[in-house]
């Protein structure tokens, strides 16, 4: 079969290479699928570059958010409800065999029936992001309603998903872009001030907009300039939620400040729930589920690509030059 795999590391164009490899063989707690469609992530750039903290060997396959067709029914499977053969499902890659590829292995841990409602691509991109956005909102922020809610890099994978479950939460959802092109997405998706991080002063706008108190709940994919600017407007009691660093810069804060002001500082790594709390995703799957049958909420696919494309896509989004999912479909 073809895949698109990396021999060593560095920028996506310059290490993604196709490749026929032999099928996979599903390994115990592995399902076996037919991709359908893959959404691109961060993580993806950062595993090309040798940064993420999961490093896979060489060689690899990238694409770790998976829409597939399950090859072999699951029955045996523990902690997955079984999926006979057909079942089109979504689920996070067993590395080293991503989704780039026209098949793949998933942690049954984290496989899950795929909306109806949803095309391959949309759903494609339902799984982490959308996940993420509500561990980070729900779970680890505790967000309110008549809250206020800052979201950066809101016209993203993360930021896209947390503009809309904000919106659903009842909060005052500010949302931060970067580009002209990207302020008109995020009102699309909700958001009830946009801010341009290029022309406009991120830090005045929330402070004008919540008449000096600042922003309750931060959702932070981006680290850098960003997390800087969330603390100078973070509100009394407030709390930043870190989940990546899209701009490749790690913050070292400043924990006196966070005394002074009252604030609070929170991880969030999504993937550790499958190993702490599997249960939790389940839920999650299902109320996800609830809110996309009820046409609450919709991935936002900026990009669709032929096979072809994989490489040059996964660069436009590790250079910040994309808008929602940029998504392989197998059929483009």
């Amino acid at each position: 079969m073809k895949a698109w795999q990396v021999h060593e590391l560095g920028e996506p164009r310059d290490v993604l290479q196709l490749a026929e490899i032999p099928s996979f063989r599903a390994g115990s707690g592995q399902v076996r699928v037919r991709v359908l469609a893959v959404a691109a992530n961060f993580p993806d750039v950062l595993m090309c570059r040798g940064l993420y903290q999961v490093r896979p060997p060489l060689p690899f396959t990238p694409g770790v958010e998976v829409c597939g067709e399950v090859l072999v029914g699951t029955a045996g499977i523990s902690r997955l409800s079984p999926l006979g053969a057909g079942t089109r499902v979504i689920g996070t890659a067993a590395l080293p065999h991503g989704g780039f590829a026209e098949e793949a292995l998933l942690d049954a841990a984290v496989t899950f029936p795929a909306p109806t409602a949803l095309d391959d691509a949309q759903a494609a991109g339902l799984l982490i992001a959308y996940q993420t956005a509500w561990f980070a909102l729900h779970r680890r922020a505790r967000i309110q309603p008549g809250e206020t809610l800052l979201v950066h890099a809101a016209a993203g994978g993360v930021g896209s998903a947390a503009v809309q479950l904000g919106r659903l939460a009842e909060a005052t959802v500010i949302a931060v872009v970067g580009g002209p092109d990207k302020v008109q997405v995020a009102r699309d998706l909700g958001a009830d001030l946009v801010v341009d991080r290029r022309s406009e002063d991120v830090v005045g706008a929330v402070k004008a907009a919540t008449d000096g108190r600042g922003a309750d709940v931060v959702i932070d994919p981006v680290g850098g300039e960003a997390y800087e600017q969330s603390t100078r407007c973070i509100a009394f009691e407030g709390r930043i939620v870190v989940v990546g660093f899209a701009s490749g810069t790690i913050p070292h804060p400043s924990l006196g400040h966070a005394l002074v002001k009252n604030y609070s500082l929170l991880g969030l790594h999504w993937g550790l729930y499958a190993q702490r709390d599997p249960q939790s995703l389940v839920d999650c799957h299902a109320e996800l589920t609830r809110l996309v049958d009820a046409g609450e909420i919709t991935p936002l696919v900026g990009e669709r690509l032929g096979f072809d494309q994989v490489p040059a896509g996964l660069q436009r989004l590790a250079d910040g030059r994309t808008v929602g999912r940029v998504t392989w479909v197998a059929d483009a």
